[in-house]
């Protein structure tokens, strides 16, 4: 039986490993370059790959193919893929045929990543035998093939959840449904919440959602799809059903073990973040960790690199870094934390971005604009009549120095850009990680 992996990165390299390991036979192929990591890790593993094209005749003759999440369904080989009636699935749906691990999964238009790993870290310090995976940490099928363990905590974007399909999540959180992605679901939003509520598909009675009770979108959802599982509400104050919420200075958890912890003792700031920490409370409740081991994790939480990161002071200007904020409403949360005047960096790869959603917090919050992208004409569009200084920059070079030359002593600059990256950067991570380089070789000149 043979599987195509098409893309060669974290997803696909893994992929390949385990599939190779279960006694398929596989190709590896991927339309761009391949990273000379992976191509190392394919070699020692004697695995066939190409690069830099998908040659048909090795690929359309597949039993199942296993795509990357990044590959849109408009791309011509899953055109050709689907004409043909071949399976398509995802990395997490292959994995999990070959684990019997109980899985935490995580998904939402924002805060994904802060509450994956924070739900790990606080399993982590329960003793609990745990891995990382999906679109943080190591591949999922990669650590089922070279160890496994009994527990995965796995973020879940709606890529992956569109190519899921017999997969089940023993705990399931679902964070918030805003615009995003929406260029890869025709800009209907109503597509991209029914890829988010897949996280619910296949789950039974034992097992948990976990989800906001304030949502737009979620508990309209659940009225329809009457889901199986035991449910856990969290929200931002008391109200009918909450598992979890804040009062008087509290979160307070009443189910499915009674818990309260002051919102000052959460090492997480924010309201975005409390509710974060909610989720997390009740996916480790839910895991069966006790109440101590929750409160010290929650407590001493380090947060994650390019989520509101500080990274410097400099000229008395405070730098933070968001890059991890690639649509309105994740910008909306960081402008809504900050307590001084902010000089906010917008642009990049614009997803169908709506930015009426952060006008009022610009107005009210901002001293000046930086636009950093390819082309920032959306930007410039929108914003022309806000009266505020606005920069137009087309290099994080230009950026930082064009934010240093706004800002004043006790502003806050902020990489909070409301779009993806790709534009001029290999991804958020390159784009935060250039962000905070050229802050703190600013910092040494000082």
């Amino acid at each position: 039986m043979k599987i195509v992996i098409l893309g060669a990165g974290e997803s696909g390299v893994g992929a390949a490993i385990l599939a190779q390991q279960k006694g398929y036979e596989v190709f590896v192929s991927d339309m761009g370059h391949i990273q000379d990591k992976y191509k190392a890790q394919l070699s020692a593993h004697n695995l066939r790959w190409e690069e830099g094209k998908h040659t048909p005749e090795a690929i359309l003759d597949a039993d199942e193919v296993i795509k990357s999440p990044g590959i849109p369904e408009t791309a011509p080989m899953v055109r050709a893929l689907r004409e043909k009636g071949i399976p398509v699935i995802s990395e997490i749906e292959f994995a999990g045929r070959y684990t019997q691990a109980r899985t935490i999964c995580i998904t939402g238009s924002n805060g994904k990543t802060t509450t994956t790993s924070l739900i790990y870290h606080i399993l982590q310090k329960a003793g609990y035998n745990v891995g990382l995976a999906g679109n943080i940490g190591r591949s999922f099928a990669l650590q089922v093939a070279e160890g496994d363990v009994d527990w995965y905590v796995i973020e879940l974007s709606s890529f992956q959840l569109d190519d899921m399909f017999r997969f089940r999540a023993d705990i399931a959180v679902l964070l918030n449904i805003t615009p995003d992605h929406l260029d890869r679901y025709d800009f209907k939003m109503e597509n991209y919440v029914a890829s988010k509520m897949r996280i619910l598909q296949n789950q039974r009675p034992q097992d948990t959602f976990i989800y906001w009770a304030g949502d737009e979108h979620i508990p309209t959802q659940l009225q329809q799809l009457a889901p199986a599982s035991r449910l856990l509400a969290f929200a931002d104050a008391p109200e009918a059903g909450a598992a979890a919420y804040a009062e008087n200075g509290l979160l307070t958890i009443d189910q499915p073990t009674p818990f309260t912890m002051a919102l000052s003792e959460l090492s997480l700031p924010g309201r975005h973040n409390l509710r974060n920490s909610m989720a997390a409370a009740l996916a480790a409740q839910s895991a069966g960790v006790d109440e101590a081991t929750i409160r010290a994790g929650l407590a001493d939480f380090p947060g994650v690199p390019h989520r509101l990161e500080k990274v410097a002071d400099v000229a008395g200007v405070h730098y933070v870094n968001d890059s991890k904020a690639t649509n309105v409403d994740a910008c909306y949360c960081a402008l809504e934390s900050m307590q001084t005047p902010v000089v906010l960096i917008l642009g990049g790869t614009d997803k169908g971005n709506d930015y009426n959603e952060i006008a009022p917090l610009v107005r009210e919050k901002c001293r000046a604009l930086v636009f950093l992208g390819a082309d920032n004409s959306k930007l410039q569009d929108f914003f022309a009549n806000f009266n505020l200084p606005i920069s137009d920059t087309h290099s994080m070079k230009d950026c930082v120095a064009a934010c240093a030359a706004a800002a004043l002593p006790g502003d806050t600059v902020l990489l909070s850009p409301c779009c993806a990256s790709f534009d001029l950067f290999r991804n958020m991570g390159d784009r935060g990680d250039q962000f905070k380089a050229l802050v703190r070789a600013m910092q040494t000149t000082e």
